[in-house]
């Protein structure tokens, strides 16, 4: 649920902030007023694309932030995107700056396309526009899909991975179905690698062993010179290096141990570092021994290690992605000798592949059109309650000349809104105004699979009035038992069903214009439904007529039913 809205210098909107509640959220106002700026606030914080003129003039940015309060379902999802939540809240931040925004999720910086993931398990903003999406027949089998619920889906993932199965063997096929002169060359090539890898008979470890030789070799001058020094400096050869001092003075220790017993210490750490200076003298004298090499020697080093970088240069960048590559080069060059029966045997598979991805697809289309049933009845009811009175509603699924990973099916939705007439492609005959009606309907029969817990609609009213208008008033109320909707109208019987009504007015303060919103008061609220029902002066007569319309949205509340 959307806890609260804060904006500050976008647009006409110098700052205001907005605590939405539970339920139906409505908010009115003058044509002109500023509605759409601030439901399209909330647009912005969620990703949508923003630009340095929305920037209310004189000011150096823009913000934006939403504080959402988050249900341990969304919270869990939230985490999978590594959002963090605290204390069930997330607070989104948006700062739009001339010619860059910064976005921020509980204070962490994020990117605009995460902004755009955490929309749809947000919130649902749907606008006049987004009926358009109804036009779109491509959609339609999304949204069926979507109603269908977790079995449909669950079989339409397993659908995916049977169709990329067989496409991958239809795929293996297509490139090495070769003819006889490309063939020979191919099996020519594989031969000529695996005979130059096994030629090499290189040993695992063998380029690590190599370089090392090849180091110590290389820099055996430097490595004689200094150990001679270090020799010189720590033996006793020439009677003044290290192990002739520490001598002498295990020499002077020992006339002096039998005085005290606290001096054997000193004589046995001194005597330790005596033997150590030994041991090490030793060990190097041992590898000054080894330190000699043949020229002959360095050089067929420096050969091998030539040859096994070559051949990492062709075939990987260590001895084992050389040995992978061998291996893989043995399996095409069997496969490329004995090409005719690895074909048959690939042709076998692919069939199993493709009657496995076509069952899968039967069920699928099974799952379908048990959907397409139950959705087609519960779209022809919840249009029904639309005012649309005389309407049939159906989908129609075809086959597609080939199957994708969604199945062999196509979706288009049907609709008749008069007696005797056919059903006919729903975009070929709904208006501007039935399609938000259309629209609404979907929301209501497909708000137990949305995972947003907040609906925003915008223009939902557009081309109705009357009976209709309270119709789709009856609708919202049903919607914000299980959602939380905010909704901008200019009707007063949607008006009438708010749990919280919020005004939007745009005022001249010095030599600039700025728009606020505030909540209304009942008394307030009465006034604000008496002017939009048309009445030129809220006269007792207008207030009369809103107080009728408020208690009978309340006598329809206490009922439970809408």
């Amino acid at each position: 649920m959307l806890g609260s809205l804060h904006v500050k210098n976008l647009a006409l909107i110098e700052e205001t902030e907005v605590v939405f509640g539970p339920g139906l959220n409505i908010l009115t106002g003058e044509t002109g007023a500023g509605k759409s700026i601030v439901l399209g606030s909330i647009a912005l914080a969620l990703g949508a694309k923003a630009d340095r003129e929305m920037i209310r003039t004189g000011a150096p940015s823009a913000l934006i932030e939403l504080d959402f309060e988050v249900p341990e379902g969304i919270g869990q999802e939230l985490e999978k995107l590594e959002v963090p939540v605290e204390d069930g809240h997330v607070i989104l931040q948006r700062k739009i700056l001339p010619g860059r925004s910064v976005c921020r999720v509980n204070g962490e910086t994020v990117n605009a396309r995460l902004l755009k993931q955490l929309a749809g398990l947000l919130i649902d903003i749907h606008g006049q526009r987004d009926s358009q999406v109804l036009l779109q027949t491509k959609k339609h089998l999304e949204i069926l899909d979507s109603y269908a619920g977790e079995r449909l889906l669950s079989k339409k993932e397993e659908m995916k991975r049977a169709w990329k199965k067989h496409a991958a063997i239809v795929r293996e096929i297509g490139e090495n179905a070769l003819d006889e002169s490309a063939r020979k060359r191919e099996l020519s090539l594989a031969q000529f690698e695996l005979d130059e890898i096994g030629a090499a008979a290189i040993e695992d470890g063998e380029d690590e062993r190599l370089e090392n030789d090849f180091r110590r070799m290389a820099n055996s001058r430097k490595i004689a010179e200094s150990l001679n020094l270090a020799c010189a400096l720590t033996g006793d050869s020439d009677g003044r290096g290290a192990a002739e001092s520490v001598g002498r003075a295990l020499r002077e220790l020992s006339g002096i141990v039998s005085f005290d017993d606290k001096l054997e210490d000193f004589y046995s750490q001194l005597s330790e570092v005596d033997g150590l200076l030994s041991d090490f003298n030793r060990s190097v004298a041992d590898y000054m021994a080894d330190l000699e090499f043949d020229p002959e020697e360095f050089q067929n080093t420096q050969d091998r290690l030539n040859e096994i970088n070559r051949l990492k240069d062709k075939y990987g960048r260590t001895i084992g992605e050389i040995r992978a590559y061998e291996r893989r080069r043995r399996e095409e060059a069997d496969r490329l000798l004995h090409q005719e029966e690895w074909l048959e045997r690939r042709r076998r598979e692919e069939e199993a592949a493709r009657e496995e991805m076509l069952s899968v697809a039967e069920e699928l289309t099974g799952l379908r059109r048990d959907a397409a049933a139950r959705f087609s009845e519960g779209m022809r009811e919840a249009l029904q309650d639309l005012n649309f009175l005389h309407v049939e509603f159906g989908v129609s699924l075809t086959e597609k000349e080939r199957c994708s990973e969604d199945g062999q099916d196509d979706a288009s939705f049907l609709i008749s809104t008069n007696p005797g007439e056919p059903l006919k492609p729903l975009a070929s005959v709904a208006s501007g105004g039935e399609l938000s009606r259309i629209m609404l309907a979907l929301k209501t029969i497909t708000a137990g699979q949305e995972p947003a817990g907040t609906f925003i609609f915008d223009e939902i009213d557009a081309g109705i009035s009357g009976k209709t208008a309270w119709q789709v008033s009856r609708k919202l109320g049903i919607l914000s038992k299980t959602h939380q909707i905010i909704c901008i109208t200019h009707l007063p019987q949607i008006a009438a069903m708010a749990d919280r009504h919020f005004y939007i007015e745009k005022n001249a303060v010095m030599d600039s214009t700025a728009t606020t919103i505030r909540q209304l008061k009942e008394a307030e609220s009465l006034q604000e439904l008496a002017r939009l029902s048309g009445a030129p002066d809220i006269t007792e007569g207008a207030l009369k007529n809103a107080r009728e319309m408020k208690e009978l949205a309340e006598k329809n509340r206490r009922k439970g039913t809408y």
